[in-house]
């Protein structure tokens, strides 16, 4: 339980600190570079980000696959496959992130005067910046290959460790460079540096790990098909996720414009940590229910659900009622009374859709962790597309309080992920035939 709980404090840390340091170095960074260089900051910050998860995407299937092995009898000979897992997962996202770090490097002519559109005087300083987000979206999905399998070993400490070591060092590079006068290439160039430096440092973290003292990358056929085969969905997912997540705030402006959004905007703003927070904090739920659902009979393992289902629902209820009683206030103290007093009527709505969010946390792991990947991601994919076609229904016809009614009905849809689950759970026979696939998709020498 100690390091359950352990593994939860660095799940919300990892979730918080980067924005938390964001808040303190933005402002520093606006006024000293100005609107438009830090318009060029964010920007290709946004680019690296967004490169790599998508290049990044099939760190899900990565964890099952290593947990899974750790519940195998045969420690030594489920450690050689777990070393051809990683190499292989490395193979595949070494390839990914060129693929999109190429593609992103041959769009920066088109991106960078479109940026600088306003000032031509800036081109080049964008050319030169996007050319650096996207070398580091490379980066990006080489360090997830660590990240992910030191989660696989319910080890979250050293990674998220690092992980914040970096964003401190890079955050804290950017302000001093900044007062210096720097310009945004320089902030980028720290950027890399950290960055290099962390993904070195994970990588010493997963040759410990796995006893080996070089990682190269690797094609095993059986590892390529099962990291393939589980990770395509959890992938698709998050590209519709990214693509989801921008377009209702698009479509969202053009429906109400920009000012009539705004008291949406901060609700969903100041909600969205209910769930955000929840998924971080419960992260470390997959990596074990991937193992226990090898070692574990029916009973324990629905015993398990429950005490992560109970945890799951006091975080949810804790924020939602916090954000239920102070939300009005921080939202007038910090946007001003008249968004305020469009926000008020919203708020309740948006909040209960976020905690429903929350709360199919639980859902969602163990679905995985049973090795329903193509399941979630085809249903996350189908509620987003359900909501953001609510959201044009009803932008023009009931206004935001509409808006708000989506936000609460796609909460319901998510909670729905628990019947699948129960479905899955109610059979205990197929509980079990998974560690029998998991054998058979094993080497012959790996077999018990």
């Amino acid at each position: 339980m100690r390091r359950h709980i352990a593994n939860a404090g660095w799940g919300v840390l990892d979730y918080a600190a980067y924005p938390a340091m964001m808040f303190l170095v933005a402002p520093l960074v606006l006024h000293r570079l100005g609107a438009a260089e830090y318009g060029i900051w964010s920007v290709t910050t946004a680019v690296i980000s967004i490169g790599g998860v998508i290049a990044s995407g099939f760190g899900d299937a990565n964890i099952q696959r290593v947990a899974r092995l750790r519940g195998h009898e045969d420690p030594s000979a489920a450690n050689a496959d777990m070393v051809r897992t990683v190499r292989s997962l490395l193979t595949i996202h070494l390839t990914l992130g060129t693929l999109l770090a190429l593609i992103s490097w041959c769009a920066v002519p088109w991106m960078a005067v479109r940026l600088a559109h306003a000032q031509p005087g800036q081109t080049r300083e964008c050319v030169l910046a996007l050319r650096l987000a996207s070398v580091l979206i490379l980066l990006r999905a080489l360090e997830t290959v660590p990240v992910s399998t030191q989660r696989a070993f319910e080890q979250f400490g050293s990674a998220v460790r690092i992980n914040t070591g970096v964003r401190l060092l890079t955050l804290s590079a950017a302000a001093m460079l900044a007062i210096a006068g720097r310009h945004v290439v320089s902030l980028l160039l720290a950027t890399a540096v950290a960055l290099t430096i962390g993904t070195a440092l994970q990588y010493r973290e997963l040759c410990r790990l796995l006893g080996s003292p070089v990682l190269r990358p690797m094609l095993d056929r059986a590892s390529l098909h099962t990291l393939l085969h589980a990770g395509l969905f959890t992938w698709l997912q998050a590209l519709g996720g990214i693509v989801f997540g921008q377009l209702d705030r698009v479509v969202l402006g053009v429906a109400v414009g920009a000012a009539g959004a705004a008291p949406y905007l901060l609700c969903v703003q100041f909600a969205h940590p209910i769930a955000g927070l929840t998924g971080s904090a419960l992260s470390f739920l997959f990596p074990h229910l991937s193992l226990r659902v090898t070692t574990a009979t029916r009973s324990e393992l629905v015993k398990t659900l429950l005490q992560a289902f109970l945890c799951n629902l006091l975080l949810v209820t804790t924020g939602a009622g916090l954000l239920l009683f102070f939300g009005e206030r921080l939202i007038r103290s910090w946007a001003g009374p008249m968004i305020a007093r469009g926000a008020a009527g919203l708020l309740p709505c948006v909040v209960v859709g976020s905690a429903l969010m929350g709360l199919s946390v639980t859902a969602t792991y163990a679905l995985l962790a049973l090795g329903n990947f193509r399941l979630v991601a085809v249903a996350s994919m189908a509620m987003r597309a359900i909501m953001l076609l609510a959201i044009v229904l009803l932008a023009t016809r009931h206004g935001l309080l509409g808006l708000a009614w989506v936000r609460l009905s796609y909460g319901v849809l998510c909670m729905m992920l628990y019947i699948p689950l129960w479905r899955r759970l109610r059979d205990y026979r197929r509980v079990r035939v998974l560690a029998a696939d998991l054998d058979a998709a094993m080497p012959e020498g790996v077999r018990s």
